[in-house]
């Protein structure tokens, strides 16, 4: 994977924070990465609180670590058949709650890039199946 530095515009608005100076993990941490990116004029947003130790493990801990993110449905459902398109992608929407991922709005992680390939298993082959677009991203989800 591409070396990429942390910087502070790529951490997502209300990710959580992490003050525990203490934590062996630290230097791995995305939560305390990110407080390190902190600009000084912030004075408030969501943290890790003290109670996600618990015998000298957080159960916050986030790796700090690139992931190849993808987007874009536009070659998706080649190898499903015609009259099961409209049924796969109510069931590929599903897995959004409603959202807009069939548009290109969101950056899918490889967990979801997985799911979404499961479900299409189901209708077809996945053989050569890809996104529109991937990029190397930072792992906050």
């Amino acid at each position: 994977m591409e070396e990429k530095e942390l910087k502070a515009k790529d951490i997502p608005w209300g990710y959580a924070l992490c003050f525990n100076n203490e934590c062996a993990d630290k230097h791995k941490c995305m939560h305390y990465q990110a407080r390190l990116l902190m600009p000084k004029d912030q004075y408030s947003g969501s943290a890790v609180y003290p109670t996600a130790w618990e015998d000298g493990k957080c159960r916050c801990f986030r790796e700090k670590k690139l992931v190849k993110k993808a987007w874009g449905f536009t070659k998706l459902y080649n190898n499903v058949p015609q009259r099961e398109k409209a049924e796969a992608r109510q069931c590929v929407h599903a897995l959004f709650g409603g959202g807009r991922a069939h548009h290109g709005e969101i950056m899918l992680s490889p967990q979801k890039q997985e799911e979404i390939l499961a479900v299409l298993a189901k209708f077809g082959s996945i053989e050569g199946i890809k996104f529109d677009h991937y990029v190397t991203d930072w792992d906050f989800d």
